[in-house]
């Protein structure tokens, strides 16, 4: 027999949440609600603040949410800084622990797709969510993929008064800022067997770019096309004092992911990833440059031959 009392208090509960739906805030929600998980340092796809998201990503959940006819609520999560941190098996937790249905801004890699590559894992911070200490791991599931909706880039980032350069082979001189830890950072340090060694600035995560580009600390620096889209609005209005070569494509996409048997989901992201003129004037929105995808929708490795040129 249904316990009427638990039913009452069920249906009191969702009606509450309702007004919450889409505010950012990860807390318990009705079944039909729709929760998207998405980086909170993400800019401009998804940033968070006090809780709250915004950006292109944003724009897409809500009408993904609407194609599926259900209310939103929104999950901000901060990726771990450690070395051994791995954003895919980060994502496969908060998926598995049932934190979110979809998360956005997945880099469509083949390697982080399907079965994944241990047994467990605890998710990353998210809002409510316990210590890491207290924090269980749960069991991975199969991560699936959505249809891309943007691609992925590198920018060359320069002083005005450094010779323009078009590829890595075109900063030999200059002092060239190398983020440890990092794609870019790796691809300076080790270009042509370390002919960018004598001129690499070595920095850290948390160290300003910005700031050591414009003080004239490096010359150069190599970017993801997502941080000159940032940098750009930061210093809207006022006059330039850098400048960046046209995107360099990595021969990678971004998507969505859900765990395996939900097609529903993924259906419905592939609708709103289809619709070329809107997602055109939320890329206008958010600040960001539309990069078509590429093919292969889900790439098996970096395409870097148009950076490594001498």
């Amino acid at each position: 027999m249904v316990n009427r009392s638990l039913a009452l208090r069920t249906v009191a509960c969702a009606v509450a949440l309702t007004g919450l739906a889409g505010s950012g805030l990860a807390q318990a929600a009705d079944p039909a609600t729709l929760s998207v998980c998405m980086s909170e340092d993400n800019a401009p796809l998804s940033m968070g603040r006090k809780g709250k998201l915004s950006g292109f990503d944003v724009q897409m959940a809500e009408a993904v949410a609407s194609e599926l006819g259900r209310p939103l609520r929104l999950v901000p999560f901060e990726s771990e800084l450690e070395q051994d941190a791995n954003f895919p098996i980060e994502v496969n937790a908060l998926l598995s622990a049932g934190v979110c249905d979809l998360v956005s801004g997945f880099p469509l890699l083949a390697a982080d797709l399907g079965q994944p590559g241990r047994l467990k894992a605890k998710p990353p911070d998210y809002p409510g969510a316990k210590r890491p200490r207290d924090r269980a791991d749960v069991l991975l599931g199969n991560l699936v993929a959505s249809q891309p909706y943007q691609g992925m880039a590198l920018q060359l980032v320069q002083r005005l008064d450094v010779p323009a350069a078009s590829g890595l082979g075109g900063l030999r001189g200059q002092k060239v800022g190398a983020v440890a830890g990092t794609l870019e950072g790796t691809l300076i340090a080790t270009f042509q067997g370390g002919a960018l060694v004598p001129g690499m600035v070595s920095m850290g995560k948390l160290d300003d770019r910005w700031a050591a580009l414009e003080s004239g600390k490096v010359d150069a620096m190599l970017m993801p096309s997502t941080a000159w889209d940032v940098y750009r609005q930061r210093v809207s209005g006022a006059p330039l004092r850098l400048r960046a070569g046209a995107p360099i494509s990595l021969g990678i996409n971004v998507g969505w992911v859900a765990l395996a048997g939900q097609p529903e989901l993924i259906e419905a992201v592939n609708r709103v990833a289809g619709r070329e003129a809107q997602l055109q004037q939320w890329a206008q929105d958010a600040g960001l440059q539309r990069l078509p995808p590429t093919e292969p929708a889900v790439a098996r490795e970096l395409t870097l031959t148009a950076l490594l040129k001498p």
